[in-house]
């Protein structure tokens, strides 16, 4: 049985850490056209991307709604929402291009690492150690494997919070090494794409984890069907993108980096969605925490608008005023259901 759902947290420092979006917005525009550009040579989608269920115009659906040339349609039969193009092997070759990491690491890169670390994935990390703690599951008795690892920022976390048996897999052979030199240990291993979902279906684990990772898998349906098969895994761990606020602000701001979708988020989840594919896997929902940056990026939308406008002084006055609020507005959005992010645990059903 679902336990009761969380909601909300504080930006805190998060705002100080996200930079970029409100600093480099032109810069982040061309990045996000540039993947919208390898999107559109793509095939057109026929089938959502969950429930495999006919998707697009020529299944006589309209256009959702349309953001950086984007066209977004809900799935009839899932609620998933989907691009009109599909996420190819080819699209993700396009557009997922190694970060530069430095051959040298410093002391200044670590502090920034376990700063990321402690303000965004020690939260994430704690959450799912209170959840299966009232499963009856201790810290001792878990065994996780986080797949899409990245720079291992997750498993450093719950290593952190003493979960000794957690390691990651991630494709990126620069952030494996990334992540082992940070931590001073090899708690990522590189692997092949065409490799993951083998390695998942066999692994002695009895939690996998997929944070900010199931909306950039090629072959999700193989995947899924790799934990279904593994008897092994009691619980899987996910945070996703929803169909949100974000997606209206989006929409509405189009000279404003699409942070939410776009890029390399060609599709959306919804509440019925997420339900649906856990339900094909066998599971059902644990525990959920929402907490989302939509609020965060309004407030982003509208100074960058400002300073666009030529009203630099007046999104400082606008920050002083907003900023206050911030968290209270995101939690009425999230206690609402409209959150940008769902972290989710489900489990296997007996």
């Amino acid at each position: 049985m679902a336990r009761p759902r969380r909601y909300s947290k504080s930006v805190g420092d998060i705002i100080k850490i996200k930079t970029d979006f409100f600093e480099k917005n032109e810069e982040m525009l061309k990045l996000s056209a540039h993947q919208a550009d390898a999107l559109l040579l793509q095939p057109k989608r026929t089938k959502c991307k969950i429930c495999h269920g006919p998707i697009g115009e020529d299944a006589g659906q309209r256009v959702l709604y349309t953001s950086q040339r984007m066209r977004y349609f809900e799935c009839p039969v899932c609620g998933h929402v989907n691009s009109e193009y599909e996420d190819t092997d080819d699209f993700a070759s396009r557009v997922y291009i190694s970060d530069n990491y430095l051959a040298n690491y410093s002391e200044d890169d670590r502090q920034k690492y376990e700063t990321r670390r402690d303000t965004i994935y020690i939260p994430k990390a704690q959450f799912l150690l209170d959840a299966l703690a009232k499963d009856g599951l201790d810290k001792k008795e878990i065994k996780l494997l986080d797949d899409g690892a990245g720079s291992g920022y997750f498993v450093s976390a719950i290593r952190q919070l003493g979960v000794e048996q957690a390691d990651g897999i991630e494709i990126s052979e620069p952030q494996v090494q990334f992540a082992n030199t940070m931590n001073g240990d090899d708690i990522l291993t590189q692997v092949d794409a065409p490799d993951i979902a083998s390695i998942i279906e066999t692994a002695r684990v009895n939690v996998i984890s997929f944070i900010g990772v199931l909306e950039h898998i090629t072959n999700l349906d193989d995947i899924l069907d790799a934990v279904k098969k593994n008897k092994n895994v009691q619980y899987i761990y996910f945070s996703v993108p929803m169909f949100s606020m974000s997606c209206i602000f989006e929409a509405a701001h189009q000279h404003c980096y699409n942070r939410h979708a776009g890029g390399t988020h060609t599709h959306l989840f919804t509440e019925s969605s997420i339900a649906y594919m856990a339900r094909a896997m066998g599971f059902e929902e644990y525990a959920t925490w929402k907490f989302g940056s939509d609020m965060m990026d309004l407030y982003r939308m509208i100074c960058v608008s400002l300073d666009q406008g030529g009203n630099s002084d007046l999104r400082e006055v606008f920050g002083r005023k907003f900023l206050p609020m911030l968290d209270e507005l995101q939690e009425i959005v999230d206690r609402h259901e409209e959150a940008s992010e769902i972290h989710m645990i489900i489990k296997r059903r007996s």
